[in-house]
């Protein structure tokens, strides 16, 4: 996407079918499906930041996960087809807080919410270091699109990034 696009706020990145395999005895999506499904949503997110997999293959970057959270607010069921929606609330050179809400697609219900903060680091010094400036600014265009959203439900616990980390 280029830098001049508008962002959609909050960001509609991805969305996916609930499989079969995903359902538990309760006859609902297993909470660690849940997990994994907002996985694809942060895949989503970095693939359109320039951080997913392409950019992890050719070069010696990648992020991981410092903190996650998720909220469950409603079931979702087999053949289910979930929407995502991306909220940024802050980033610097190395981190991002971020996070995504789960929508029934044709019943438009949010179902879930996760909240997390990422690190960027190198994979050959397992320590933190700067992102690409390409993802700095998208990351700026977002963050400026996003500034006067209003966080979706079910955010647990204050996260961010003035905690102290490096």
């Amino acid at each position: 996407m280029p830098l001049n696009t508008p962002i959609p706020t909050p960001f509609d990145l991805h969305r996916e079918t609930v499989q079969p395999a995903w359902i538990d005895y309760n006859g609902h999506l297993n909470m660690a499906y849940y997990l994994l499904a907002f996985d694809h949503a942060t895949d989503a997110l970095f693939d359109f930041l320039g951080l997913g997999a392409e950019y992890v293959q050719t070069s010696d970057g990648t992020t991981f996960s410092l903190e996650a959270h998720i909220s469950y607010l409603a079931e979702v069921g087999e053949s289910d087809v979930l929407r995502f929606e991306t909220y940024l609330f802050d980033f610097d050179e190395k981190r991002m807080h971020y996070a995504h809400a789960m929508y029934h697609d044709s019943k438009n219900y949010m179902a879930a919410t996760n909240e997390l903060v990422s690190l960027h680091v190198s994979r050959s010094k397992r320590r933190a270091m700067p992102m690409p400036q390409i993802a700095q600014e998208r990351l700026t265009i977002m963050k400026t699109a996003h500034e006067n959203l209003v966080p979706p439900p079910g955010m647990s616990r204050q996260m961010g990034l003035k905690q102290g980390r490096a």
